[in-house]
């Protein structure tokens, strides 16, 4: 099977609204071995999407369309979706019966006329339930090609997929494919090639695909076999090769992946800190509580997370945490010395068992001293010992804070799985 996704909507295309649908359904997609050959966006324009479909069909056999399925004038998908295939519609009792029922639940007094435009079905064609939304969707096949219409609202999209088109593809295909995502933190994504091109250039099953995240690098391995415990298998044992060369930088393995602008060492850190009873305080000043927020989104933090402190000002240095007035002139607040003072001064607060600290200049100028942008200190409390790492980061005043509160909570991981 060859697929094309197409999306439709001129919000798309004016930038009103970001197009996740894409990323999920290529990956989706590619989890049961279907390739998508291209990505087509085309606005709100029955002569366009009907080029779209036919340029479409020309390299594959089924296209999957989101968007468009709305009951007004400009919802056109369906409708260049049947005139392309050369279909009427009749009217479907089934699905009117349940928008009836969404409208009067979300407290619809009137119900307009055009509403009747989402019960109206291509003959011969599918018909996918919405569970989350009005539109339902539509499959409609002639001569071994098929086009799937899903609704655009991404929330209503997956559900459908999931549900109904995912088990209707799943025919297609005898094979079993698994994929297994590896987190790595430490390492870029140029080096990390560079220590196992020579795997990723050898292998066919399982493939190997890198991908450059926010901090990190993430690397999928996917498996295909008739059983999905001989796809476990090979994964398992290519992971065993990987760990072998680059095993110090995985931080998780784990079945799904998140957005690229999520990490999951906030989870991470935060699961080892409660399953094992520690406590941490943390004390931030170029973070800003960052780090704390990161943590608090754990359910369950709140019986090792002892108190985050954001002391942004000289002044609260001194007076929350102890801080020497001598050391902030003599050495600066962004410091080696200061953030061991903070350090030490949150720790012995309550008595955690681990603290973070955190100084530095985020930009986008420096400080008075001439301290580039980026220069950060970040020190680290572990059952009585304390160390400060000095790190220069590069990017913009979010990224600098960002990837310090990852490397904070990067070291306090590492320390913790070295003591169990």
């Amino acid at each position: 099977m060859k697929v094309e996704l197409v999306s439709v909507g001129t919000e798309l295309l004016l930038g009103d609204i970001v197009n996740t649908n894409t990323a999920y359904l290529s990956k989706e997609l590619a989890a049961l071995g279907i390739g998508v050959y291209r990505q087509t966006t085309v606005g709100d324009n029955r002569e366009r999407l009907l080029k779209t479909l036919e340029s479409a069909f020309l390299e594959n056999d089924t296209v999957i369309i989101t968007g468009g399925l709305g009951p007004t004038d400009d919802d056109i998908t369906k409708e260049c979706a049947a005139e392309f295939f050369g279909r009427d519609f009749y009217f479907h009792e089934y699905s009117w019966v349940k928008i009836l029922e969404r409208l009067t639940r979300a407290g619809r007094t009137i119900i307009t006329e055009n509403n009747k435009k989402q019960a109206l079905i291509p003959d011969g064609a599918i018909v996918l339930e919405n569970f989350c939304g009005t539109a339902p969707g539509i499959i409609i096949e002639e001569n071994n090609k098929r086009i799937i219409l899903l609704p655009g609202p991404p929330r209503e999209m997956r559900d459908m997929f999931e549900k109904s088109v995912k088990p209707y593809l799943e025919k297609f295909s005898n094979k079993k494919f698994i994929s297994k995502y590896v987190r790595f933190y430490g390492i870029g994504e140029s080096l990390l090639e560079t220590k196992i091109k020579d795997i990723m250039d050898s292998q066919t099953n399982p493939t190997l695909a890198l991908y450059a995240k926010t901090g990190e690098v993430l690397l999928r391995i996917t498996a295909s076999s008739d059983e999905e415990s001989e796809c476990e298998k090979l994964i398992l044992e290519q992971l065993d090769v990987i760990e072998s060369r680059v095993g110090e930088y995985i931080y998780l393995v784990g079945d799904e992946n998140v957005s690229s602008t999520q990490t999951e060492m906030n989870s991470i850190v935060s699961n080892l800190l409660v399953e094992n009873n520690f406590t941490i305080s943390i004390a931030e000043s170029l973070t800003g509580g960052k780090i704390t927020s990161m943590l608090v989104e754990k359910s369950g933090i709140s019986n090792s997370l002892l108190e985050g402190i954001v002391c942004y000002s000289n002044e609260s240095k001194v007076r929350t945490l102890g801080v020497k007035e001598e050391s902030l002139e003599k050495y600066g607040a962004v410091s080696e010395k200061v953030a061991e003072e903070m350090l030490l001064g949150v720790a012995n607060r309550l008595g955690s068992d681990f603290a973070i600290a955190t100084t530095g200049i985020a930009g986008p100028n420096s400080d008075e001293s001439g301290k580039p942008v980026g220069l950060v200190y970040i020190g680290i409390y572990a059952f009585g010992e304390v160390s400060v790492k000095k790190c220069i980061f590069t990017g913009d005043r979010e990224l600098i804070r960002y990837r310090t509160s990852i490397e904070a909570l990067n070291e306090v991981r590492k320390i913790i799985l070295k003591n169990l």
